[in-house]
Protein backbone atom coordinates (compact mmCIF):
# COMPACT_ATOMS: atom_id res chain seq x y z
CA UNK A 1 0.00 0.00 0.00
CA UNK A 2 1.15 3.21 -0.84
CA UNK A 3 1.39 6.41 1.82
CA UNK A 4 -0.88 9.68 1.04
CA UNK A 5 1.44 11.85 2.51
CA UNK A 6 5.38 11.95 1.90
CA UNK A 7 7.51 10.53 4.39
CA UNK A 8 10.82 12.47 5.29
CA UNK A 9 12.35 10.69 2.90
CA UNK A 10 10.08 12.23 -0.08
CA UNK A 11 10.36 15.84 1.67
CA UNK A 12 14.18 15.86 1.01
CA UNK A 13 14.47 14.15 -2.59
CA UNK A 14 11.68 16.51 -3.75
CA UNK A 15 12.17 19.55 -1.71
CA UNK A 16 12.56 22.57 -3.03
CA UNK A 17 8.83 22.72 -4.20
CA UNK A 18 6.28 20.48 -3.27
CA UNK A 19 3.67 22.89 -3.19
CA UNK A 20 3.14 24.73 -6.43
CA UNK A 21 4.42 28.37 -5.75
CA UNK A 22 6.36 27.65 -2.66
CA UNK A 23 10.14 27.32 -3.08
CA UNK A 24 13.26 27.90 -1.79
CA UNK A 25 14.63 31.26 -2.19
CA UNK A 26 18.26 29.19 -3.64
CA UNK A 27 16.60 26.21 -5.39
CA UNK A 28 12.62 27.94 -6.20
CA UNK A 29 13.69 27.70 -10.39
CA UNK A 30 15.46 24.05 -10.10
CA UNK A 31 13.21 21.06 -10.83
CA UNK A 32 12.34 19.06 -7.75
CA UNK A 33 14.76 16.51 -7.29
CA UNK A 34 12.20 13.84 -6.75
CA UNK A 35 10.86 14.52 -10.23
CA UNK A 36 13.85 12.19 -11.53
CA UNK A 37 11.39 9.18 -10.92
CA UNK A 38 8.22 10.81 -12.86
CA UNK A 39 10.65 11.19 -15.86
CA UNK A 40 11.74 7.71 -15.72
CA UNK A 41 8.16 6.48 -15.50
CA UNK A 42 6.74 8.86 -18.48
CA UNK A 43 9.94 6.78 -20.12
CA UNK A 44 9.07 3.75 -19.83
CA UNK A 45 5.14 4.50 -20.19
CA UNK A 46 6.07 5.64 -23.55
CA UNK A 47 7.75 2.25 -24.50
CA UNK A 48 4.48 0.54 -23.29
CA UNK A 49 1.27 2.99 -24.62
CA UNK A 50 2.87 4.13 -28.00
CA UNK A 51 2.49 0.04 -29.03
CA UNK A 52 -0.71 -0.43 -28.14
CA UNK A 53 -2.01 3.46 -28.81
CA UNK A 54 0.24 4.16 -32.04
CA UNK A 55 1.07 2.75 -35.58
CA UNK A 56 1.79 -0.89 -34.33
CA UNK A 57 -2.01 -1.54 -33.28
CA UNK A 58 -3.37 0.39 -36.00
CA UNK A 59 -1.48 -1.83 -38.36
CA UNK A 60 -2.88 -4.88 -36.30
CA UNK A 61 -5.95 -4.15 -36.89
CA UNK A 62 -5.80 -3.27 -40.71
CA UNK A 63 -4.48 -6.68 -40.37
CA UNK A 64 -7.78 -7.70 -39.24
CA UNK A 65 -9.52 -6.15 -41.63
CA UNK A 66 -10.54 -3.44 -39.86
CA UNK A 67 -12.23 -0.43 -41.63
CA UNK A 68 -11.55 3.94 -41.17
CA UNK A 69 -14.60 3.76 -38.84
CA UNK A 70 -13.35 1.26 -36.83
CA UNK A 71 -9.52 2.81 -37.15
CA UNK A 72 -11.27 5.78 -36.01
CA UNK A 73 -13.11 4.22 -33.11
CA UNK A 74 -9.56 2.89 -32.18
CA UNK A 75 -8.04 5.80 -32.33
CA UNK A 76 -10.62 7.52 -30.37
CA UNK A 77 -11.60 5.27 -27.75
CA UNK A 78 -8.65 6.57 -25.30
CA UNK A 79 -9.47 10.24 -25.47
CA UNK A 80 -13.59 9.56 -25.47
CA UNK A 81 -13.23 7.23 -21.88
CA UNK A 82 -11.71 10.34 -20.47
CA UNK A 83 -15.22 11.36 -19.47
CA UNK A 84 -15.04 8.48 -16.62
CA UNK A 85 -12.79 11.55 -14.78
CA UNK A 86 -15.40 13.52 -14.11
CA UNK A 87 -17.02 11.05 -11.81
CA UNK A 88 -13.92 9.73 -10.47
CA UNK A 89 -12.37 13.07 -9.55
CA UNK A 90 -14.44 13.36 -6.20
CA UNK A 91 -12.43 10.02 -5.02
CA UNK A 92 -8.62 11.20 -5.94
CA UNK A 93 -8.21 13.63 -3.15
CA UNK A 94 -10.33 10.64 -0.82
CA UNK A 95 -7.92 7.72 -1.82
CA UNK A 96 -4.33 10.04 -2.57
CA UNK A 97 -2.36 10.89 -5.40
CA UNK A 98 0.01 8.32 -5.88
CA UNK A 99 -2.18 5.43 -4.72
CA UNK A 100 -5.31 6.88 -6.93
CA UNK A 101 -3.24 6.58 -10.38
CA UNK A 102 -1.08 3.59 -9.38
CA UNK A 103 -4.02 1.42 -9.14
CA UNK A 104 -5.38 2.26 -12.53
CA UNK A 105 -1.68 2.12 -14.18
CA UNK A 106 -1.12 -1.29 -12.77
CA UNK A 107 -4.82 -2.38 -14.17
CA UNK A 108 -3.63 -1.12 -17.70
CA UNK A 109 -0.55 -3.60 -17.64
CA UNK A 110 -2.63 -6.48 -17.19
CA UNK A 111 -4.68 -6.14 -19.87
CA UNK A 112 -1.99 -5.40 -22.10
CA UNK A 113 -0.74 -8.80 -20.95
CA UNK A 114 -4.12 -10.41 -21.87
CA UNK A 115 -4.32 -8.40 -25.27
CA UNK A 116 -0.55 -9.78 -26.09
CA UNK A 117 -1.98 -13.21 -26.29
CA UNK A 118 -5.08 -12.12 -28.93
CA UNK A 119 -2.83 -12.70 -32.11
CA UNK A 120 -2.16 -15.91 -30.99
CA UNK A 121 -5.18 -17.00 -31.01
CA UNK A 122 -5.35 -16.14 -34.86
CA UNK A 123 -5.40 -20.28 -36.01
CA UNK A 124 -8.51 -20.84 -34.13
CA UNK A 125 -10.43 -17.18 -34.53
CA UNK A 126 -11.46 -15.36 -37.53
CA UNK A 127 -10.69 -12.00 -38.10
CA UNK A 128 -13.71 -10.61 -37.24
CA UNK A 129 -13.57 -12.21 -33.65
CA UNK A 130 -10.24 -11.41 -33.03
CA UNK A 131 -10.85 -8.00 -33.96
CA UNK A 132 -13.97 -7.99 -31.56
CA UNK A 133 -11.99 -8.84 -28.44
CA UNK A 134 -9.14 -6.57 -29.22
CA UNK A 135 -12.08 -3.56 -28.96
CA UNK A 136 -12.64 -5.20 -26.15
CA UNK A 137 -9.29 -5.30 -24.48
CA UNK A 138 -8.56 -1.86 -25.76
CA UNK A 139 -12.14 -0.69 -24.00
CA UNK A 140 -10.92 -1.71 -20.51
CA UNK A 141 -7.23 -0.53 -21.08
CA UNK A 142 -8.86 2.89 -21.67
CA UNK A 143 -11.50 2.61 -19.08
CA UNK A 144 -8.85 2.27 -16.75
CA UNK A 145 -6.48 4.92 -17.94
CA UNK A 146 -9.05 7.28 -18.17
CA UNK A 147 -10.02 6.59 -14.74
CA UNK A 148 -6.59 6.70 -13.48
CA UNK A 149 -5.02 9.59 -15.18
CA UNK A 150 -7.60 11.71 -13.14
CA UNK A 151 -5.10 12.15 -10.17
CA UNK A 152 -1.66 12.95 -12.44
CA UNK A 153 -2.06 16.17 -13.50
CA UNK A 154 -3.29 17.20 -9.84
CA UNK A 155 -0.41 15.66 -8.21
CA UNK A 156 2.38 16.95 -10.64
CA UNK A 157 0.62 20.31 -10.66
CA UNK A 158 1.63 20.23 -6.66
CA UNK A 159 4.94 19.25 -7.21
CA UNK A 160 6.32 21.50 -9.47
CA UNK A 161 6.55 25.06 -8.78
CA UNK A 162 4.33 27.69 -11.12
CA UNK A 163 7.40 29.43 -12.00
CA UNK A 164 9.42 26.39 -13.90
CA UNK A 165 6.11 24.38 -15.13
CA UNK A 166 6.66 24.67 -18.69
CA UNK A 167 10.20 23.75 -18.33
CA UNK A 168 9.15 20.90 -16.72
CA UNK A 169 6.80 20.25 -19.27
CA UNK A 170 9.43 20.23 -22.27
CA UNK A 171 11.41 17.96 -20.65
CA UNK A 172 8.89 15.43 -19.83
CA UNK A 173 7.76 15.99 -23.50
CA UNK A 174 11.21 15.09 -24.66
CA UNK A 175 11.77 12.17 -22.30
CA UNK A 176 8.36 10.69 -23.76
CA UNK A 177 9.58 11.74 -27.32
CA UNK A 178 12.53 9.65 -27.64
CA UNK A 179 11.10 6.87 -26.00
CA UNK A 180 8.84 6.83 -28.31
CA UNK A 181 10.89 7.30 -31.12
CA UNK A 182 12.51 4.20 -29.69
CA UNK A 183 10.35 1.92 -29.54
CA UNK A 184 8.74 2.89 -33.03
CA UNK A 185 11.94 2.33 -34.73
CA UNK A 186 11.71 -1.41 -32.58
CA UNK A 187 8.34 -2.20 -33.83
CA UNK A 188 9.34 -1.09 -37.34
CA UNK A 189 12.39 -3.65 -37.13
CA UNK A 190 10.38 -6.36 -35.36
CA UNK A 191 7.19 -5.81 -37.59
CA UNK A 192 8.89 -6.02 -40.79
CA UNK A 193 7.14 -6.53 -43.59
CA UNK A 194 3.94 -8.26 -44.18
CA UNK A 195 4.45 -9.56 -39.74
CA UNK A 196 3.05 -13.14 -38.82
CA UNK A 197 0.46 -12.73 -35.86
CA UNK A 198 3.41 -13.72 -33.87
CA UNK A 199 5.45 -10.99 -33.86
CA UNK A 200 2.10 -8.66 -33.10
CA UNK A 201 2.04 -11.02 -29.49
CA UNK A 202 6.14 -10.23 -29.28
CA UNK A 203 5.77 -6.91 -29.69
CA UNK A 204 2.54 -6.61 -27.21
CA UNK A 205 3.91 -8.46 -24.55
CA UNK A 206 7.36 -6.43 -24.67
CA UNK A 207 4.65 -3.46 -23.93
CA UNK A 208 3.41 -5.24 -20.71
CA UNK A 209 6.97 -5.15 -20.04
CA UNK A 210 8.07 -1.77 -20.25
CA UNK A 211 4.77 -0.74 -18.56
CA UNK A 212 5.62 -2.84 -15.52
CA UNK A 213 8.71 -1.37 -15.30
CA UNK A 214 7.21 2.21 -15.43
CA UNK A 215 5.17 0.73 -12.44
CA UNK A 216 8.13 0.63 -10.45
CA UNK A 217 9.33 4.57 -10.88
CA UNK A 218 5.58 5.71 -10.55
CA UNK A 219 6.16 4.32 -7.00
CA UNK A 220 8.89 6.13 -6.39
CA UNK A 221 7.21 9.92 -7.27
CA UNK A 222 6.84 12.16 -4.47
CA UNK A 223 3.09 12.15 -2.82
CA UNK A 224 1.96 15.34 -1.58
CA UNK A 225 -1.31 15.42 0.24
CA UNK A 226 -4.35 17.26 -1.21
CA UNK A 227 -5.77 20.55 -0.16
CA UNK A 228 -7.29 20.08 3.02
CA UNK A 229 -10.45 21.70 1.26
CA UNK A 230 -10.99 19.19 -1.17
CA UNK A 231 -10.77 15.75 0.85
CA UNK A 232 -13.74 14.60 1.84
CA UNK A 233 -16.06 17.82 1.54
CA UNK A 234 -19.64 16.39 0.38
CA UNK A 235 -20.53 19.61 -1.00
CA UNK A 236 -22.03 18.72 -5.09
CA UNK A 237 -19.45 20.02 -7.39
CA UNK A 238 -19.91 23.35 -8.95
CA UNK A 239 -19.51 22.00 -12.60
CA UNK A 240 -21.31 25.07 -14.02
CA UNK A 241 -19.18 27.46 -12.28
CA UNK A 242 -16.28 26.10 -13.25
CA UNK A 243 -17.24 25.75 -16.65
CA UNK A 244 -18.20 29.52 -17.30
CA UNK A 245 -14.97 30.85 -15.98
CA UNK A 246 -14.40 33.07 -18.54
CA UNK A 247 -10.44 32.43 -19.19
CA UNK A 248 -11.65 28.53 -18.21
CA UNK A 249 -14.34 28.08 -20.66
CA UNK A 250 -12.21 29.91 -23.68
CA UNK A 251 -9.70 27.59 -23.25
CA UNK A 252 -12.04 24.71 -23.58
CA UNK A 253 -13.30 25.61 -27.23
CA UNK A 254 -10.40 26.56 -28.52
CA UNK A 255 -9.41 22.63 -27.05
CA UNK A 256 -12.40 21.49 -29.03
CA UNK A 257 -11.49 23.21 -31.97
CA UNK A 258 -7.77 21.70 -31.97
CA UNK A 259 -9.34 18.23 -31.27
CA UNK A 260 -11.06 18.48 -34.50
CA UNK A 261 -8.47 19.84 -36.44
CA UNK A 262 -5.69 17.29 -35.40
CA UNK A 263 -7.53 14.15 -34.36
CA UNK A 264 -7.14 12.41 -37.16
CA UNK A 265 -3.85 13.34 -38.69
CA UNK A 266 -2.28 10.90 -37.27
CA UNK A 267 -3.98 7.68 -37.54
CA UNK A 268 -5.48 8.55 -40.98
CA UNK A 269 -1.92 9.56 -42.14
CA UNK A 270 -0.62 6.17 -41.19
CA UNK A 271 -3.58 5.06 -43.00
CA UNK A 272 -3.07 7.14 -46.42
CA UNK A 273 0.09 5.75 -46.17
CA UNK A 274 -1.06 2.06 -45.86
CA UNK A 275 -3.91 3.02 -48.72
CA UNK A 276 -1.29 4.51 -51.29
CA UNK A 277 0.34 0.99 -51.52
CA UNK A 278 4.14 3.02 -51.70
CA UNK A 279 4.88 2.07 -48.29
CA UNK A 280 5.27 -1.14 -46.38
CA UNK A 281 4.81 -2.00 -42.92
CA UNK A 282 8.31 -1.44 -41.99
CA UNK A 283 8.80 1.63 -43.89
CA UNK A 284 5.41 2.74 -42.09
CA UNK A 285 6.45 2.80 -38.69
CA UNK A 286 9.90 4.25 -39.58
CA UNK A 287 8.18 7.14 -41.37
CA UNK A 288 5.63 7.43 -38.49
CA UNK A 289 8.94 7.53 -36.03
CA UNK A 290 9.30 10.82 -37.61
CA UNK A 291 6.80 12.55 -35.33
CA UNK A 292 8.84 11.70 -32.30
CA UNK A 293 11.37 13.42 -33.64
CA UNK A 294 9.56 16.55 -34.14
CA UNK A 295 7.93 16.36 -30.63
CA UNK A 296 11.46 16.10 -29.58
CA UNK A 297 11.88 18.97 -31.40
CA UNK A 298 9.89 21.12 -29.56
CA UNK A 299 12.39 21.04 -26.25
CA UNK A 300 15.01 22.94 -28.42
CA UNK A 301 12.61 25.17 -29.92
CA UNK A 302 10.70 26.12 -26.72
CA UNK A 303 13.08 25.57 -24.36
CA UNK A 304 12.50 28.35 -21.51
CA UNK A 305 10.08 30.15 -23.70
CA UNK A 306 7.09 29.11 -22.64
CA UNK A 307 7.76 30.34 -19.05
CA UNK A 308 8.87 33.80 -20.53
CA UNK A 309 6.57 34.38 -23.11
CA UNK A 310 3.61 32.45 -22.22
CA UNK A 311 1.23 29.64 -23.85
CA UNK A 312 -0.72 32.29 -26.23
CA UNK A 313 1.72 32.74 -28.89
CA UNK A 314 3.74 29.36 -28.59
CA UNK A 315 -0.35 28.01 -29.68
CA UNK A 316 -0.33 30.26 -32.56
CA UNK A 317 2.87 29.71 -33.59
CA UNK A 318 1.73 25.86 -33.54
CA UNK A 319 -1.51 26.86 -35.73
CA UNK A 320 0.51 28.73 -38.77
CA UNK A 321 2.94 25.63 -39.09
CA UNK A 322 -0.08 23.54 -38.26
CA UNK A 323 -1.75 25.13 -41.46
CA UNK A 324 1.14 24.62 -43.73
CA UNK A 325 1.43 21.00 -42.69
CA UNK A 326 -2.18 19.72 -43.80
CA UNK A 327 -1.48 21.81 -47.13
CA UNK A 328 1.21 19.45 -47.96
CA UNK A 329 -0.82 16.37 -46.99
CA UNK A 330 -3.52 17.72 -49.15
CA UNK A 331 -1.26 18.54 -52.02
CA UNK A 332 0.35 15.05 -51.72
CA UNK A 333 -3.14 12.94 -51.40
CA UNK A 334 -4.19 14.58 -53.66
CA UNK A 335 -1.23 13.79 -56.20
CA UNK A 336 0.25 17.37 -56.77
CA UNK A 337 3.56 16.16 -55.03
CA UNK A 338 5.23 12.51 -54.52
CA UNK A 339 4.70 9.92 -52.23
CA UNK A 340 8.66 10.41 -50.73
CA UNK A 341 10.29 9.23 -47.85
CA UNK A 342 11.73 12.84 -47.35
CA UNK A 343 8.21 14.43 -47.62
CA UNK A 344 6.60 12.05 -45.39
CA UNK A 345 9.06 11.89 -42.92
CA UNK A 346 8.98 16.33 -42.69
CA UNK A 347 4.99 15.99 -42.58
CA UNK A 348 5.45 13.85 -40.06
CA UNK A 349 8.12 15.72 -37.45
CA UNK A 350 6.24 18.72 -38.33
CA UNK A 351 2.87 16.97 -37.31
CA UNK A 352 4.58 16.00 -34.25
CA UNK A 353 6.08 19.58 -33.38
CA UNK A 354 2.84 20.95 -33.50
CA UNK A 355 0.70 18.43 -31.49
CA UNK A 356 3.63 18.02 -28.66
CA UNK A 357 4.00 21.89 -28.75
CA UNK A 358 0.41 22.52 -28.28
CA UNK A 359 -0.33 19.89 -25.70
CA UNK A 360 2.59 21.66 -23.65
CA UNK A 361 0.79 25.06 -23.73
CA UNK A 362 -2.58 24.10 -23.43
CA UNK A 363 -1.61 22.04 -19.76
CA UNK A 364 0.03 25.46 -18.66
CA UNK A 365 -2.11 27.26 -19.45
CA UNK A 366 -4.90 25.58 -17.70
CA UNK A 367 -1.59 24.88 -14.42
CA UNK A 368 -1.95 28.79 -14.40
CA UNK A 369 -5.80 28.89 -14.73
CA UNK A 370 -7.29 26.24 -12.46
CA UNK A 371 -7.20 27.35 -8.60
CA UNK A 372 -5.38 24.96 -5.99
CA UNK A 373 -9.10 24.38 -4.24
CA UNK A 374 -10.72 22.09 -6.85
CA UNK A 375 -7.84 21.89 -9.49
CA UNK A 376 -8.78 18.16 -9.59
CA UNK A 377 -12.14 18.92 -10.76
CA UNK A 378 -10.17 21.79 -13.06
CA UNK A 379 -8.05 19.46 -14.82
CA UNK A 380 -11.05 16.76 -14.96
CA UNK A 381 -13.49 18.91 -16.72
CA UNK A 382 -10.27 20.36 -19.40
CA UNK A 383 -9.19 16.69 -19.95
CA UNK A 384 -13.03 15.13 -20.63
CA UNK A 385 -14.20 18.34 -23.17
CA UNK A 386 -10.55 18.29 -24.86
CA UNK A 387 -10.11 14.39 -24.91
CA UNK A 388 -13.70 13.55 -25.66
CA UNK A 389 -13.42 15.65 -28.59
CA UNK A 390 -10.00 14.21 -29.37
CA UNK A 391 -12.07 10.97 -29.12
CA UNK A 392 -14.82 12.01 -31.47
CA UNK A 393 -13.14 13.54 -34.60
CA UNK A 394 -11.22 10.79 -35.37
CA UNK A 395 -14.66 8.66 -35.68
CA UNK A 396 -16.11 11.39 -37.48
CA UNK A 397 -13.51 11.68 -39.97
CA UNK A 398 -13.41 8.16 -40.62
CA UNK A 399 -17.02 8.05 -41.37
CA UNK A 400 -16.22 10.75 -43.94
CA UNK A 401 -13.52 8.92 -45.15
CA UNK A 402 -15.47 5.84 -45.66
CA UNK A 403 -18.75 7.53 -47.14
CA UNK A 404 -16.69 9.75 -49.35
CA UNK A 405 -15.55 6.30 -50.37
CA UNK A 406 -14.06 5.36 -53.90
CA UNK A 407 -14.94 9.26 -55.50
CA UNK A 408 -12.53 10.55 -57.43
CA UNK A 409 -12.66 14.15 -58.76
CA UNK A 410 -10.09 16.38 -60.49
CA UNK A 411 -9.93 20.36 -59.54
CA UNK A 412 -7.32 23.01 -58.83
CA UNK A 413 -4.39 20.42 -59.85
CA UNK A 414 -5.32 18.19 -57.36
CA UNK A 415 -7.20 14.35 -57.38
CA UNK A 416 -9.84 14.64 -54.76
CA UNK A 417 -10.25 11.51 -53.30
CA UNK A 418 -11.39 10.47 -49.56
CA UNK A 419 -7.84 11.53 -47.65
CA UNK A 420 -7.13 14.50 -49.59
CA UNK A 421 -10.49 15.63 -49.07
CA UNK A 422 -10.42 14.80 -45.06
CA UNK A 423 -6.81 16.60 -44.91
CA UNK A 424 -8.31 19.89 -46.65
CA UNK A 425 -11.44 19.71 -44.23
CA UNK A 426 -9.31 19.71 -41.38
CA UNK A 427 -7.24 22.83 -42.47
CA UNK A 428 -10.73 24.33 -43.48
CA UNK A 429 -11.27 23.54 -39.39
CA UNK A 430 -8.16 25.00 -37.98
CA UNK A 431 -9.70 28.70 -39.29
CA UNK A 432 -12.13 28.67 -36.48
CA UNK A 433 -8.86 27.11 -34.15
CA UNK A 434 -6.90 30.14 -34.80
CA UNK A 435 -9.72 32.66 -34.09
CA UNK A 436 -10.32 30.85 -30.83
CA UNK A 437 -7.03 31.12 -29.80
CA UNK A 438 -6.89 34.98 -30.60
CA UNK A 439 -9.88 34.98 -27.75
CA UNK A 440 -7.57 33.07 -25.39
CA UNK A 441 -7.01 35.37 -21.75
CA UNK A 442 -3.71 34.33 -19.96
CA UNK A 443 -2.37 36.24 -16.86
CA UNK A 444 1.06 36.76 -18.31
CA UNK A 445 1.82 36.69 -21.72
CA UNK A 446 3.45 38.26 -25.20
CA UNK A 447 2.95 37.98 -28.64
CA UNK A 448 3.44 35.64 -31.49
CA UNK A 449 6.13 38.26 -33.15
CA UNK A 450 8.02 38.38 -29.74
CA UNK A 451 8.22 35.09 -29.85
CA UNK A 452 9.31 35.15 -33.63
CA UNK A 453 12.43 37.71 -32.97
CA UNK A 454 13.02 35.34 -29.98
CA UNK A 455 13.24 32.11 -32.06
CA UNK A 456 14.84 33.66 -35.53
CA UNK A 457 17.28 36.54 -34.27
CA UNK A 458 18.01 36.83 -31.30
CA UNK A 459 18.47 32.94 -30.33
CA UNK A 460 20.62 32.67 -33.55
CA UNK A 461 22.49 36.39 -32.38
CA UNK A 462 23.01 34.78 -28.99
CA UNK A 463 24.50 31.75 -30.53
CA UNK A 464 26.94 33.74 -32.70
CA UNK A 465 27.91 35.39 -29.68
CA UNK A 466 29.19 32.64 -27.56
CA UNK A 467 30.85 30.96 -30.69
CA UNK A 468 32.86 34.80 -30.75
CA UNK A 469 33.44 34.86 -27.14
CA UNK A 470 35.08 30.87 -27.36
CA UNK A 471 37.32 32.00 -30.13
CA UNK A 472 38.83 35.42 -29.03
CA UNK A 473 39.25 33.77 -25.86
CA UNK A 474 42.62 33.12 -25.08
Amino acid sequence: MTRQHPSQEDRDESAPGLQAGKHSPKGGDVLPRGLTHAFWFATFNAFSFQIVLGSPMILYARSLEAGAAVLGLIAGMMPLLVIFQIPAAPYVERVGYRKFVYGGWSIRVMIIGLMSLLPLLSPWLNPSSTLGLLLAALFGFNLSRGISSCGWLPWITALVPASIRGRYLAVDTAFVNSASFAVCLLSAFALGSNPPPWRFAALFAFSAAMGAISLSFLKRIPDVAPPREDRGSGQPVPWGAIAGFSPFRRLLWFAVAWSFVFGGVMVFGVAWMKHSGVFSEQTILLLSSFSFVGGFGSLLLLGERLDRLGSRPVLLFAQTLTGLMLCGWTAMAGGLIPASLGSVALLMAVAGLCGAVVQMANTRMVMAIAPAMGRSHFFALFSVVSNVSLGIAPVAWGLFIDVFGARRLSSLGLEWNSYSSFFAAAATTLLAAVFLCNRLEEPQTSSMQRLLKDVLIESPQRFVLRLWGRGSAP
